[in-house]
């Protein structure tokens, strides 16, 4: 495993990150296809057994099951020291007002009941899932800074949003001498790249760590066109964001089993060498519900695209509607 240090901060992150959105009690979430606790410390003891020393999940994931999951196995088979721990805030969590958003009232109830079921003192990166337009982003960073001062979340991030909105809240927190986000969860992959017009390059100059979610498109990256899965089958979140533009997209699929091919390698190795490839990208975020996902995740350390690669997956590529910020 690699590690490399998470944006402009001291640190250390292995160069994947296990997303938990794959763990939970179904009948508490939107996605039939989870996997039930035993299932899940199985993944997680091989995520560590890997190297990999970052999690990522959050409150709403099958509304608090994932990280009940995730604190127990990770008590029972990691140094909680050696582990960076990440959760998220924004969703719905009970119905009525205050159930959801970044309110200073919601973030301070929602932080201590992460903690309480992740079965800690202390989130390492604490993130807005989403932007909050019924809340004041001066509200919401001072209450987060508040957190990390209160010891409860040691650095705090932000997840799919508009750049412009990104920019306001670092220029928020940096006005008021307020903690500042230092990680941007975005959707990013082969075939969903709009990030690349102007939340990568804000990143770059921001010296902000970069933690893509989907890196895979929900698979669609690393199986035959045709072929469909219990998830590709029941989730109906993938086809919201894949489906409009699925004729394009397959001509970029197509490529990374070319390219495949090429190196002797699952496609997999492909689509998430290129995106490694990329200077501003920290640590993707692999959702895993089979041992081999894992595995084949990490064996793509191994394998360098060259330019004419790189550019022969890119050019098939066509502008999609922006999926991701709401």
């Amino acid at each position: 495993m690699e590690y490399v240090k998470l944006g402009n901060t001291g640190l250390d992150v292995s160069r994947f990150c296990l997303g938990c959105m794959s763990f939970g009690e179904a009948e508490k979430w939107i996605h039939q296809w989870v996997l039930n606790e035993e299932q899940s410390r199985t993944i997680i003891k091989k995520a560590l057994d890997l190297g990999i020393n970052f999690f990522d999940t959050a409150n709403v994931y099958s509304m608090g099951s994932s990280e009940e999951f995730l604190g127990r196995a990770l008590k029972d088979y990691a140094n909680r020291d050696e582990v960076v721990l990440a959760t998220k805030v924004h969703g719905r969590m009970h119905q009525g007002p205050n159930g959801a958003g970044l309110s200073r009232k919601a973030i301070m109830s929602e932080i201590d009941k992460s903690l309480t079921r992740l079965g800690t003192d202390y989130i390492d990166l604490y993130i807005i899932h989403r932007w909050d337009y019924n809340t004041p982003i001066e509200e919401t960073m001072e209450a987060l800074h508040d957190v990390v001062k209160a010891g409860k979340a040691r650095y705090i991030g932000a997840s799919a949003m508009y750049a412009w909105q990104f920019q306001k809240a670092l220029h928020v927190a940096e006005k008021n001498n307020w903690t500042r986000f230092v990680s941007m969860q975005n959707h990013y992959n082969l075939i969903y790249r709009e990030e690349e017009r102007e939340m990568l390059p804000l990143c770059k100059e921001e010296k902000i760590g970069v933690t893509p979610y989907s890196p895979l498109a929900s698979g669609r990256l690393t199986r035959d066109w045709t072929e469909t899965t219990h998830r590709s089958k029941t989730d109906q979140i993938q086809r919201s964001k894949y489906d409009a533009t699925a004729d394009a997209d397959r001509l970029v699929a197509e490529r990374v089993a070319t390219i495949a091919e090429k190196h002797d390698v699952p496609r997999i190795h492909v689509a998430l060498a290129w995106l490694l490839s990329k200077k501003t990208i920290t640590a993707p975020i692999i959702g895993a519900t089979k041992i081999s996902h894992l595995e084949d995740a990490v064996g793509s350390l191994s394998v360098k695209l060259t330019a004419e690669e790189t550019a022969f997956l890119e050019e098939a590529y066509i502008p999609h509607s922006v999926v991701g910020p709401n």
